[in-house]
């Protein structure tokens, strides 16, 4: 049985603590602080919770509860708070996703409760750079136009079927997913190299604030992979992005992929942490 801990849903009357608290680790927290700065506390402009450790005043830990469970900050105690709540509400999410050994806790706790997982990934190095690329960017690769909608799109389903092992049309024929693209495209935060009217190499920025953005989505076409389009390109994304978004570049990869890392260490990233993922 959890014990139950000091946990809340949090409202405005939290946010500037929030918001201080996932500046602690800007790199790490980019997707929890980009929410944050969309959405402010509210679940209605959210679409999720945003659960707290701590008295108002003393806040410790957070833990934004949507399609995704993330933890910030969280140690023992408040793994122990948010994964109690977690229980009593049932599984909602897709994944758990943040910082390695709270993700584990967290899902130690949860799993003679929740059950079976699809996969767990226990160690993704998370990387950044904050400087430009050491190698020479792919000149092609530039931003999506919103009429390459349909060309990008199928490049974009292979990668999340490749990536996640489902494919993003299950449930409502890639509706959102599609939706998610275009607005990507709109946003000009999607990227690709372009050959004979079909997608070589593309990559997106997902979670953004002032100070970091991340890089989601890289993938290359599998019969040129091995070639470098896939170095070259991410460097040119970290280029335009650090020009265009924020100054700071972030990712995080499996570990098993090592033709992955070594390419993201080429292009001048270095490791700064460990992230872990629980895919239902």
């Amino acid at each position: 049985m959890l014990r139950t801990s000091s946990t809340r849903v949090l409202d405005a009357r939290d946010l500037d603590e929030a918001r201080a608290l996932v500046r602690r680790d800007p790199v790490s927290d980019v997707f929890v602080a980009s929410r944050l700065d969309v959405g402010g506390l509210d679940p209605w402009r959210l679409g999720a919770e945003v659960w707290g450790y701590g008295e108002r005043g003393r806040l410790e830990a957070l833990c934004y509860s949507g399609a995704n469970l993330v933890p910030v900050q969280a140690h023992p105690e408040a793994v122990r708070g948010f994964a109690d709540r977690a229980r009593r509400q049932g599984r909602r999410c897709s994944s758990i996703v943040g910082p390695a050994q709270a993700v584990d806790e967290l899902w130690g706790l949860l799993q003679p409760h929740w059950g079976w997982a699809r996969d767990v990934r226990g160690k993704q190095p998370v990387m950044s750079m904050d400087d430009d690329p050491v190698i020479d960017p792919d000149p092609h690769v530039r931003l999506v136009k919103p009429h390459e909608l349909e060309l990008l799109l199928p490049a974009c389903v292979a990668m999340f079927t490749e990536e996640v092992g489902v494919s993003p049309l299950a449930g409502d024929g890639g509706a959102l997913y599609r939706a998610r693209v275009e607005e990507l495209i709109a946003m000009h935060r999607a990227w690709a190299r372009f050959e004979s009217g079909r997608v070589v190499f593309k990559a997106e920025i997902g979670a953004t604030t002032a100070d970091v953005c991340q890089v989601q989505g890289v993938w290359v076409d599998p019969a040129l992979r091995g070639r470098g389009l896939g170095t070259t390109g991410t460097a040119a994304v970290v280029e335009q992005a650090r020009a265009t978004i924020a100054p700071v570049v972030s990712l995080y990869v499996n570990d098993f992929n090592a033709s992955a890392r070594r390419a993201y260490e080429k292009v001048g990233f270095v490791q700064v942490a460990t992230f872990a993922s629980v895919l239902f």
